[in-house]
């Protein structure tokens, strides 16, 4: 049982807090995982927002929670955990003396959880301001959100900067995919079911793709993301993290320490990526005004409003681990904004059969396939060949066993990543975040292509609404693949 805890989210005004941090912890109290004693303290500039905070918080959750979840009843009890507090993250002023004193007006080794929902560049600031003001005890934890940096050198910046103030294993670096329950059933899936534990190599799997596509443009992120794009904001981080559980070994235990060892060596292992096998394996875009959800959407120039930018909205790679596991075996990342449809998931491409015993008359034999789904919907799907039964004479089809998780449980489910992590971070649980020696050997694979681009070329252009440029579709054509997209197969 979860042990009372404090939780200070920094920047307790911004999107990420109203949209997804506080329907967490509503659903962890819903779900009876919010001990009481527990508080929730979100952080705001002055005295009127603090005033508001409890109807911003009202309103913020009736707007974004699910249909059904939220209640007056529940709400009434909930808003009792919050005490919004006035913070200048950047200056150690009086205000800093007001949290201190509700913090340490409870148990003195009751768990605190600093959540920074704040740039990166602050980081550092308010950790010193933390340390200075005595708020930093043996049971605290920080949470950062990512990217931790723009290359490996401000990474390794940050990272430095909040080690003066917090050991490592205080440091909670979150990557909110980690927490999405189908996610973690991946493990449980390789793992825990001989039908796939040996099935899980070179010898049987002739491909794997891994994409996460939005249907959403800039919103109101423009600044950050001129300066970042998908290769930054997206396969730094939520990409390789995927490919890391798809591609590891099995732990030793299934405990953090167990779990990073071979998420690093799938990391180390990657084939590196260096001039003109940049060119040869990576694809970028940028999206042009095209049509969407039936209306023609602007294109990134028109929503960046700044001009001419070679800024990347979509990403493609093709990318290898050179291990004895996966020798061979081509893993496609693929991620992009104003795609046709927004999904996450994971395909894993299994190889035809070795002997093919029908002939051409019965139709082809296609190879199997899983799809793991994590957004929209969370679904396990496998896909064989059947016999048509209404046929007499034999003749094969395709047919998918669709696994609807959320299906699966008679009170309804609600799968929340935040909510699960910031609870492991309550807990002093690490294994779903991520360790400094993967961010470093990440952005150590990612850095060269970076390099690459700002050497020559620019993005594809590819129609908002459609599935990303033609470069990306004949990165794939070159080894006879093709991307499968979910709504239209393979």
């Amino acid at each position: 049982m979860l042990n009372p805890f404090d939780i200070v989210i920094f920047g307790g005004g911004g999107d990420l807090a109203l949209r997804k941090l506080l329907p967490a912890m509503y659903r962890a109290y819903q779900e009876g995982n919010l001990p009481e004693g527990s508080r929730i303290l979100p952080t705001v500039r002055g005295q009127e927002q603090q005033q508001e905070y409890i109807e911003t918080a009202h309103q913020a959750l009736k707007s974004f929670l699910s249909d059904g979840e939220f209640n007056d009843k529940d709400w009434q009890a909930f808003s009792t955990y919050l005490i919004p507090v006035v913070i200048n993250v950047t200056e150690a002023d009086d205000n800093w003396n007001e949290l201190h004193k509700i913090l340490n007006s409870d148990a003195e080794d009751k768990s605190r959880v600093f959540y920074l929902s704040l740039p990166p560049a602050v980081y550092g600031q308010c950790c010193e301001i933390l340390s200075s003001k005595g708020l930093i005890t043996e049971t605290s934890r920080v949470v950062v959100e990512k990217p931790i940096g723009y290359c490996g050198k401000s990474a390794e910046e940050i990272n430095a900067r909040i080690a003066e103030f917090f050991k490592e294993e205080q440091i909670f670096r979150i990557d909110h995919y980690l927490g999405k329950e189908t996610v973690q059933n991946l493990m449980a899936l390789r793992f825990s079911n001989a039908l796939f534990e040996n099935l899980w190599d070179a010898k049987t799997i002739d491909n794997i793709q891994i994409s996460i596509s939005e249907t959403v443009g800039l919103e109101s992120r423009a600044g950050f993301y001129d300066k970042a794009g998908a290769l930054r904001d997206m396969v730094q981080n939520h990409l390789l993290q995927l490919l890391c559980l798809v591609a590891m070994e099995s732990p030793h235990k299934l405990n953090a320490k167990s779990i990073r060892t071979e998420k690093l060596k799938v990391l180390e292992a990657l084939r590196p990526l260096l001039g003109e096998d940049v060119d040869n394996n990576v694809v970028r875009g940028q999206y042009v005004p095209g049509e969407l959800g039936g209306k023609i959407v602007p294109g990134y120039l028109e929503e960046l409003a700044e001009g001419a930018s070679t800024t990347e909205t979509f990403v493609a790679i093709r990318a290898h681990i050179d291990n004895w596991r996966w020798s061979g075996v081509p893993f496609y990342l693929r991620t992009g904004k104003r795609m046709k449809q927004r999904c996450a998931e994971i395909v894993v491409e299994y190889k035809p059969v070795s002997h093919n015993v029908y002939g051409n008359n019965v139709g082809p034999v296609q190879p199997n396939r899983l799809v793991i789904r994590l957004q929209p919907e969370e679904s396990i799907q496998l896909t064989l060949m059947s016999k048509k039964l209404d046929k007499h004479e034999m003749q094969l089809q395709p047919v998918t066993l669709n696994i609807e998780l959320s299906d699966q449980y008679e009170n309804g489910f609600h799968s929340d990543a935040y909510k699960r992590l910031m609870l492991d971070a309550a807990a002093n649980n690490p294994s779903l975040f991520i360790h400094r020696q993967e961010v470093r050997r990440a952005w150590k694979w990612i850095d060269p292509i970076i390099a690459r681009w700002q050497e020559k070329g620019a993005p594809s252009l590819y129609r908002a609404g459609s599935w990303g440029p033609e470069a990306a579709d004949e990165l794939l054509e070159e080894c006879n693949h093709k991307w499968f997209n979910v709504g239209e197969g393979a």
